[in-house]
């Protein structure tokens, strides 16, 4: 089992128990999402943006328009963090305090670059599209130069991570289990809706197998 070191930086402090640095498993909560929040400082106020992203190996990808503040912010700096987080459920307890969520978050820390390469560019658009949806970009028009020309790709390198993850019930005083108040878990689950045609040619089309797919397994 591989595991991102420990230190300053990565250390889970506050609920150390649900702590893991475990590289299979940081991935694999990578790998359930496709958004993820970038941390950047402009004109000296700190912003987080959502972004859609991908993931390959110990690199994350993410982009943007050439004029993008957040990504030539932080490739002037050349060090980000970016987060990730599913929540998985609703902790509802028999007080306010111990009220909670279940959930699964990775915080990741490293150091950037700008991809510089057209056919790179373009691979790595191909892997946030299909991020989103799996085998979308095969069903995809060729993208214009002018488009590629505009896009910023940055690539984000892994140097260290941790995650945090909840995974159970409620957690009251020892006093309140008496207590005639209903507690318990309400499950969350991010889900898919039926697809729905855009105006136009897709209106008398057959829905593509794979977005149909897609809503099948996400329903």
């Amino acid at each position: 089992m591989t595991a991102y070191s420990q230190s300053k930086i990565n250390r889970v402090k506050r609920g150390a128990n649900r702590a893991t640095y475990d590289v299979d498993q940081i991935n694999s909560i990578l790998d359930d999402g496709f958004l993820c929040y970038v941390g950047y400082i402009y004109d000296g106020m700190p912003i987080t943006i959502p972004m859609a992203y991908a993931r390959r190996e110990d690199k994350i990808y993410i982009h943007g328009s050439t004029g993008n503040r957040m990504l030539l912010s932080i490739l002037e700096s050349e060090k980000t963090s970016i987060t990730v987080m599913h929540l998985d459920g609703l902790v509802l307890a028999r007080s306010g305090l111990h009220h909670s969520v279940n959930y699964r978050s990775v915080t990741l820390f490293g150091t950037l670059k700008k991809v510089e390469n057209d056919a790179d560019k373009t691979n790595v658009l191909k892997w946030i599209v299909n991020q989103m949806l799996p085998n979308q970009w095969e069903s995809l028009r060729p993208m214009y130069q002018k488009e590629v020309d505009r896009t910023l790709v940055v690539e984000f390198t892994i140097e260290t991570a941790s995650a945090k993850i909840r995974n159970e019930g409620v957690i009251d005083e020892p006093e309140d289990y008496d207590l005639d108040i209903w507690a318990g878990i309400v499950p969350i689950k991010q889900v898919a809706r039926y697809p729905i045609a855009d105006k136009g040619k897709p209106e008398n089309m057959s829905i593509p197998k794979h977005i149909l797919d897609y809503y099948q397994e996400n329903k």
